[in-house]
């Protein structure tokens, strides 16, 4: 295993309602950067499809296989028109809405008689950097109750473990601008570009964090 900071950078693919999921190409793009920031850092990727098996399943081969020091994870968030940074994970599930697979939630809960899951402080820091580059960006305490939630309770889980990642966040992203690279006048959709540089001042963000040991 490489010696670098490892940062691993998640989202998810299409589910009912979004048949195009634009963290896709925000992680493809993230993790492609060139920055003398990223020089002695090693950045991975991994695409969850949208159900519960995929997260269980794949989240710890995911830890397992890229071992990151810190894991910054997106999803979209279909009504909202800001960015989000969720500063915790409810123990909630839906129960009213199948995943990608059809598969229902059995119960309405992650944990039995758990209380939410907090991130941490650090995301007051990714917030600033988000809002530093000029886009709308606002703390969430609320992450849903699908899969975006579902994924930010199985991370935090990984972190308080002790033996994977140091920390963890969950960004939730609006749906993008049609109209390529700039945003139409009155337009209140954010476009590809604008959100690639948020993204690059949160995982610069995140790189400072996990070399501090945040």
């Amino acid at each position: 295993m490489s010696d670098k900071l490892r940062i691993l950078v998640t989202g998810f693919g299409p589910f009912p309602g979004a048949p195009y999921n634009p963290t896709q190409p925000l992680v493809a793009r993230l993790t492609r950067l060139h920055r003398p920031a990223f020089t002695d850092v090693e950045l991975s990727s991994h695409i969850f499809p949208v159900t519960y098996t995929a997260v269980d399943r794949e989240l710890p081969l995911a830890l397992a296989k890229h071992k990151p020091h810190a894991l910054l994870m997106f999803g979209l968030a279909g009504r909202t028109d800001y960015l989000r940074i969720e500063t915790r994970a409810r123990n909630a599930v839906t129960m009213l809405w199948p995943d990608a697979a059809q598969t229902r939630a059995r119960k309405g809960s992650i944990a039995d008689g758990a209380d939410a899951q907090r991130f941490g402080p650090h995301t007051a820091k990714l917030l600033r950097a988000a809002k530093a580059t000029g886009l709308d960006a606002r703390a969430s305490r609320d992450a849903g109750s699908y899969l975006c939630n579902y994924l930010s309770w199985r991370a935090i889980e990984s972190v308080d473990a002790g033996n994977g990642p140091r920390l963890a966040a969950f960004i939730h992203i609006p749906p993008l601008a049609r109209s390529g690279a700039v945003r139409r006048k009155g337009s209140p959709r954010i476009t590809l570009e604008e959100l690639v540089d948020a993204g690059e001042a949160m995982l610069l963000e995140m790189v400072r964090l996990a070399r501090r040991g945040a």
